[in-house]
């Protein structure tokens, strides 16, 4: 019965040296070892069972494996954190970006021949020019060149012909004639509008009130 006690040997290594030495890969029940050890087959670890896993060993203290989960939780949320911030500064906004294109692309390119222009005349960035054109030529290039530096010397010679631009309309009114409320918040009375979802045209709008939370006074 001694002798039944005693641990067995695998080519001169303890039962405890062949566990340790296999980093913790549990070989079934020590039974099963043990009596495969008398010359029949070993039980194949559990498809569960890997080497080097961090689920917590048999007498393993659970709040260090907590504390070691919520470590590597917290260092792979930072990398994210890093990851993205990176990204961020390699598309932030200089300061050319906030300076109006004067370069021309095209909205709806077409492939034409060589003679055709492929970008408007320069001469239309001479803001001389745009005190000659008509008001339904200004406010055309307004509404169809949008994002251009062109759109922009538009909307500043309608402004100069006291055409104010209304920003929850989004479109241009003027004075008919002078208000007959006036505040600090408000002006209210007759105004002449440009219309350009329906007729393109002059509208009159009376008894209207021109809130200057929408008047935009931006453009210089």
């Amino acid at each position: 019965t001694a002798a039944a006690a005693t641990t067995p040997n695998v080519n001169g290594v303890g039962l405890e040296g062949l566990m340790s030495g296999l980093g913790g890969l549990k070989l079934g029940a020590v039974t099963g070892l043990s009596s495969g050890i008398g010359g029949t087959a070993v039980d194949a670890p559990s498809s569960s069972s890997t080497v080097g896993a961090s689920t917590p060993q048999t007498g393993a203290n659970p709040s260090s494996y907590n504390e070691n989960t919520a470590a590597a939780a917290a260092a792979s949320q930072s990398s994210s954190y890093l990851k993205a911030l990176n990204e961020s500064f390699v598309t932030m906004p200089t300061g050319p970006d906030s300076e109006r294109a004067r370069h021309y692309t095209p909205q709806n390119p077409y492939a034409t021949h060589a003679s055709y222009p492929a970008a408007p005349s320069s001469i239309f960035e001479n803001p001389a020019v745009y005190e000659k054109l008509g008001t339904d030529c200004l406010f055309f290039i307004f509404y169809y060149a949008q994002g251009t530096y062109q759109q922009y010397l538009a909307a500043r010679e309608l402004k100069k012909q006291s055409w104010r631009f209304h920003k929850k309309y989004m479109t241009w009114f003027q004075r008919h004639e002078e208000p007959k409320v006036k505040t600090e918040d408000y002006e209210q009375g007759t105004y002449v509008y440009f219309d350009y979802e329906t007729g393109w045209c002059t509208r009159i709008k009376q008894d209207f009130r021109f809130e200057y939370s929408y008047l935009e006074d931006q453009l210089q």
